[in-house]
């Protein structure tokens, strides 16, 4: 690798033609611009320049020098300018939160990228222990989880909380809910069912839900945006975020049942510590803020 410094001296020293000119541009001495341009020619191994009386003029090896320095400047300019800009429409991010949330994010993501050509963003539905090593890992920029992680690499902020739901088929509605009912409709299972079944159900029916490993279950899907799909045409019942309810297509043929006691999961938002995100990062952040809110007030 050519010297930075000296490779500057001399791409100075060819724009001016003077090595004293040279040294008053650079805030140098005449002796160490001449010191720059013998050290330059040292590492290159040939002259730079031919001395022409009081003057000089570039030899083939001095120009294609001069050039290489030239292009270096401009590298530089581009870069400085990159960063200054930090144009929330321009770069990379990648994103990863639950398949429920990816739902509705997604769509605001792609109109996001309709009106910014040169924005590329990777969202990936994880589970949580997934998002929270991927951030960690620098895998992903963003990742949105159910619960404060506090990690010490880890900047989290709390973007709203979402209920978990038991959903049930439209024409349900209103009518009184108990779990003999519920094991009569049969459970629509997923991966995270059974767990939020341990979690919803125990605190509702103490007396008669004995664990999710022994529901009566009507059919098993794992594709997170068919889950309410059996529901919604009147086969058993399912338990969901509410994300993964208003993001379904046939939101009207379902309903969510009344609970004596209703269960809330919190979100957050989690970004490495360190230099301030990116401006299109931030924006993503926003976004992600935005729909947290509204999933909120629907609780």
């Amino acid at each position: 690798m050519l010297n930075a410094t000296w490779l500057d001296t001399f791409v100075t020293l060819a724009e001016t033609g003077h090595f004293t000119r040279t040294a008053a541009r650079l805030n140098m001495t005449q002796p160490g611009v001449s010191q720059h341009l013998r050290k330059l020619e040292r590492q290159v191994g040939q002259r730079l320049i031919a001395q022409e009386g009081k003057s000089f003029a570039l030899t083939p090896a001095g120009e294609t020098v001069r050039d290489l320095g030239l292009a270096r400047r401009a590298q530089e300019r581009q870069l400085h300018a990159a960063i200054r800009a930090d144009d929330p429409d321009v770069g990379e991010v990648r994103i990863a939160c639950s398949g429920s949330f990816a739902q509705i994010l997604y769509p605001r993501l792609i109109a996001m990228m309709r009106d910014a050509p040169r924005l590329t963003i990777h969202l990936e539905a994880a589970p949580q222990n997934n998002v929270l090593s991927g951030v960690l890992e620098g895998r992903f920029d963003l990742g949105v989880v159910g619960q404060d992680p506090g990690h010490p690499r880890l900047d989290a902020r709390l973007i709203g909380r979402e209920e978990l739901c038991l959903i049930l088929p439209a024409d349900a509605a209103g009518g009184h809910v108990t779990f003999e009912n519920l094991e009569t409709r049969g459970f629509v299972a997923h991966p995270d069912g059974y767990a939020y079944a341990n979690e919803l159900l125990s605190l509702n029916f103490p007396d008669t839900f004995t664990g999710a490993d022994r529901l009566r279950i009507r059919t098993v899907v794992n594709q997170i945006g068919q889950i309410p799909a059996p529901v919604a045409c009147g086969i058993g019942y399912t338990l969901l975020p509410r994300s993964g309810i208003e993001a379904f297509a046939g939101r009207d043929r379902l309903t969510v049942a009344p609970l004596l006691h209703r269960r809330h999961h919190e979100l957050w938002s989690i970004a490495r510590k360190g230099p301030e995100p990116s401006a299109r990062v931030r924006r993503i952040m926003g976004i992600a803020s935005d729909i947290a809110g509204e999933i909120g007030r629907q609780n």
